[in-house]
């Protein structure tokens, strides 16, 4: 099972994608993935929410569109793709490892700002 979000851009409502690629609709179960979720043990409580309710719940179209399955991340982890070409314009040694780092984010007037 993966976690999936679908719909339109701002309005996208929680699914899961299951091992066969069926897209299930799991807006019954609650409104997200977001911090609480997995906070509260969320991944578990869907597997069990989707155990009872999986046969009846809605299915998703593969021609609806998939969003970003996490909703209003705090953080996100980054794995930096292109360090070597990064190190090399800078003049610095090339990383013996790939770079990694956080990137925090806010919300400003309703859009998702990265610093």
């Amino acid at each position: 099972m993966k976690l999936i979000r679908f719909g339109e851009i701002g309005r996208e409502k929680p699914g899961v994608l299951l091992e066969d690629g069926t897209r299930l609709d799991a807006s019954g179960f609650g409104p997200g993935y977001d911090e609480e979720f997995f906070a509260i043990d969320g991944l578990t409580k869907l597997r069990n929410w989707l155990a009872r309710q999986g046969a009846s719940t809605l299915r998703v179209r593969k021609s609806v569109r998939l969003g970003p399955p996490i909703c209003r991340p705090s953080k996100i982890v980054c794995r930096r793709l292109n360090f070597r070409d990064h190190a090399e314009e800078s003049g610095m040694e090339i990383p013996k490892e790939p770079v990694i780092f956080l990137r925090p984010h806010r919300r400003w007037w309703g859009r998702t700002i990265l610093w």
